[in-house]
């Protein structure tokens, strides 16, 4: 036998060959390549890292549109070598260096200009108001609190604030606390995840990290936590294991499907894509293994509870490869990232704002939870559905609209930290969590899904696999991963027949 012939050059793969890609694009193929170097963009699993950086580029056009460029929520008092922290140290250093530069320029010369004697005064004076006159003009932390949350149009529904209480208070019906509960709590999460960053932004990689993997994902948490102790599991499971198909088809199609509208082909590291899909992929062996290998409940719990520890080490071996062994592959987020990190408001003030929003989160996620059976009488709907498809979007809708705003952007790479490393983190972190808290209240949470939902994972993990496989993405990839969210989604509308009937039956 013979080889056979060679495609024709018109059909020949080109994707691989470093002389058909842009210049950008083949930098960005070194980089992902690299894996010696510290200028190595991960990619993908680091979600903190992800929302860090878009954070990060947010703050500082908020600053310069506002003409804070010396802003500093300590005032005075908080500055490193009359530099201040925060915007001022990512902002002011790039002035202050270029001052540098211009006054060795100008006192090589040996005839100076009138303009060059302007220019230097007007380079003193700004000079002066870095390191001596950070006043009122710059802003307050007051101020930048304001404009952090006005910016987002998604607070103005807390406007159903008041209204998700009283409903709850006045014995409303069942359908009006839980919609009224549901809108008020998404501006929450919102509001969540700013405290959040901007607590870690006063603190290091490590401890940002921590705190990022501790509230990144604490709407979910309270909201199983709450099911938890109402001894509702088959919510627990619907909203945690939604929350993952909802990252994972939806807002990575969405990401594949907009971003491909304005960019015929975007590219992406795929190494940390590979790193998040066998992540999730051991999730779904975990979730497989009680459900196929007993039938006896007390054996479903105890091989619940081992696998809710090895994931939760997983988890932490995650973590320390992150901020710790590896984290030179994780700090470095392109040519937009900046050194250090921008706060906008006082440790102090992101601290309380974080502990305040968790306690009314806290408080609301249990009105929710205990109107979930009378809203799914009065409309129809099955327990699962409102658990995996509708649950999910409190939390998660903010984080829908950042990834599909960047990867509208072209900047796939950080859409990925934000759709998979939410997806890790919930898989590996959350959900386990609530099994090792119900081990030690006294409520036999398992790890035992229905059948049909932990193939309907491990299918979607093999799908989302495939679309990652070659580092670009498109348009039509996006349909597909949206496509199938909509047929889990119709799947599971269905669902209610099979479980309602073991529901009554058990009962």
């Amino acid at each position: 036998m013979t080889a056979p012939p060679a495609p024709p050059e018109q059909h020949r793969r080109t994707s691989l060959s470093p002389r058909c890609l842009s210049d950008s694009e083949a930098h960005h193929r070194r980089q992902g390549s690299d894996l010696g170097g510290h200028m190595v963009s991960f990619g993908g699993v680091s979600r903190f890292a992800a929302f860090r950086s878009i954070r990060r580029a947010e703050k500082i056009a908020l600053c310069k549109s506002k003409g804070w460029e010396h802003y500093d929520p300590y005032g005075h008092e908080y500055r490193l070598g009359g530099i201040a922290r925060g915007v001022t140290g990512l902002l002011s250093l790039r002035h202050s260096m270029e001052e540098s530069i211009i006054s060795k320029e100008e006192s090589l010369s040996e005839a100076p200009s009138v303009e060059a004697d302007e220019e230097t005064a007007l380079i003193g004076n700004r000079g002066q108001s870095i390191s001596d006159t950070i006043g009122e003009a710059e802003g307050t932390p007051f101020e930048a609190l304001k404009e952090i949350f006005t910016e987002n149009k998604i607070n103005a529904l807390l406007v159903f604030l008041p209204f998700a209480y009283l409903s709850h208070a006045h014995r409303w019906s069942d359908g009006s606390i839980f919609i009224l509960n549901f809108l008020a709590m998404v501006p929450l999460a919102s509001m969540l995840g700013v405290f959040t960053e901007e607590l870690a932004a006063h603190t290091n990689d490590v401890i940002g990290g921590l705190v990022n993997a501790t509230f990144g994902n604490a709407v979910e948490l309270v909201v199983a936590i709450q099911a938890l102790l109402a001894e509702d599991y088959r919510v627990v499971q619907a909203s945690l294991i939604g929350s993952v198909f909802s990252n994972l088809l939806l807002v990575l199609g969405m990401c594949f499907f907009f971003g491909g509208l304005k960019h015929k082909e975007q590219t992406f590291i795929a190494l940390g894509a590979v790193a998040s899909i066998a992540l999730l992929g051991l999730n779904g062996l975990t979730l497989y293994v009680p459900q196929q290998f007993t039938d006896n409940e007390e054996d479903v719990v105890i091989i619940s509870r081992i696998g809710a520890i090895i994931l939760i080490f997983m988890y932490a071996q995650l973590l320390f490869f992150q901020l710790k062994t590896h984290a030179h592959i994780f700090n470095s987020g392109g040519e937009d990232d900046d050194t250090g990190e921008v706060a906008l408001i006082p440790f102090s003030w992101a601290l309380t704002g974080l502990v305040v929003v968790t306690a009314i989160v806290t408080l609301l996620s249990e009105f929710l939870v205990g109107s979930i059976d009378g809203f799914c009488e009065e409309f129809h709907l099955g327990r699962s559905f409102v658990g995996v498809i509708i649950i999910p979007v409190v939390g998660n809708a903010v984080e829908h609209i950042s990834a599909v705003s960047v990867a509208y952007k072209n900047k796939m790479d950080l859409a990925l930290g934000v759709a998979l490393g939410s997806s890790v983190q919930i898989a590996l972190f959350v959900l386990p969590l609530v099994v090792v808290i119900g081990w030690f209240t006294g409520k036999e949470m398992t790890l035992k899904f229905p059948a049909f939902e932990v193939y309907l994972y491990l299918i979607s993990v093999v799908l989302v696999s495939l679309c990652l496989s070659n580092q670009r993405s498109n348009w039509l990839q996006g349909s597909l991963l949206v496509s199938t969210y909509v047929i889990v989604g119709v799947g599971i509308y269905f669902e209610k027949d099979i479980t309602d009937v073991d529901h009554e039956g058990s009962a």
